[in-house]
């Protein structure tokens, strides 16, 4: 980035809020991925809207990230801007709604709705990402999903213009949302729940982390589920009937514990990563007829 360029940046924001030359492997669930050129952590809605406006102008490309959960940044890392909303972490409750901020956490969301005796949530206990992230894929887990109780979404548009989007407007679909066609910038999710039995909301969310914790390879870092579900077919299923579990490619591994999970063993590029996920894919399709789609997000260049 030009002087030029970083001095009218911080006009908007403050110099500790961009972190330049940053290693994304500090940022994601795999710790893996490349440098992010400038790496971006607002602390306002307008702090937010100032950087979205500013890369439009300026042409500078922007990237979003929450938690990095469900995401494999390559090894050459990601020119331009990584907006970070890990400091948007807000959750509120108003009534039978609860209102999140994009980077917080949906498994705290859970929780906030289970102290204020809320269900709807219950399902998300168990999921790693944030709410932006969440909200992108329509995430879900164990028969729910966050079609089932978003009621509404607050976005930016790239131009910085603040718009509400209603729940029929979000296109919420298996895996997939409105935000894979319009470059919206979400700021936060309205859910829509309803009044529980907090001893019945309890025993539901006691049930699902027992079992996300017996069957998923949580001593390692992933990216969680890899593959969407076919259909009529289960992705891990798959992989586990083609002998694939156990497989490696440099220090990543499909996992032994959930065949549906790669897994980081040992200090694994994004470059094994990538190469292990095609092998799968290869291999399945080979012996099944069936190409397995990722779930995951690939970004970033090539080293």
């Amino acid at each position: 980035m030009t002087e030029q360029v970083m001095t009218g940046l911080y006009e908007g924001i403050s110099k500790e809020s961009v972190l330049i030359n940053e290693p994304l492997k500090n940022h994601t669930y795999t710790k893996m991925g490349g440098i992010a050129d400038l790496f971006i952590i607002p602390t306002s809605y307008e702090e937010t809207a100032f950087v979205v406006r500013y890369a439009y102008e300026q042409d500078i490309p922007l990237t979003l990230l929450g938690n990095g959960s469900n995401l494999v940044v390559r090894d050459g890392g990601i020119r331009g801007i990584v907006l970070s909303f890990e400091k948007l972490t807000d959750i509120s409750v108003e009534g039978h709604e609860l209102v999140a901020q994009s980077g917080a956490a949906i498994i705290e969301a859970s929780r906030v709705a289970y102290a204020h005796q809320l269900s709807g949530l219950e399902f998300a206990c168990g999921i790693p990402g944030t709410i932006g992230g969440a909200l992108i894929m329509n995430a879900g887990a164990y028969g729910g999903e966050v079609k089932d109780c978003l009621h509404s979404a607050t976005v930016l548009t790239r131009q910085g213009e603040l718009l509400n989007i209603s729940h029929d407007e979000l296109e919420l679909g298996y895996r997939t949302s409105c935000f894979s066609k319009k470059e919206y910038i979400i700021l936060e999710g309205r859910f829509a729940l309803t009044e529980g039995d907090p001893a019945l909301i309890k025993e539901v969310m006691d049930d699902l982390t027992h079992k996300r914790e017996t069957k998923q390879p949580l001593e390692y870092p992933s990216c969680g589920s890899v593959f969407k579900r076919p259909e009529g077919y289960f992705a891990g299923k798959l992989i586990q009937d083609s002998n694939l579990q156990g497989t490696r490619i440099g220090g990543a591994e499909v996992s032994k514990k959930h065949a549906g999970f790669i897994v980081n063993v040992e200090n694994a590029s994004a470059s094994d990563y990538i190469a292990l996920i095609r092998h799968v894919q290869e291999t399945v399709q080979e012996k099944f007829g069936i190409l397995l789609e990722t779930e995951v997000k690939i970004i970033g260049e090539e080293a």
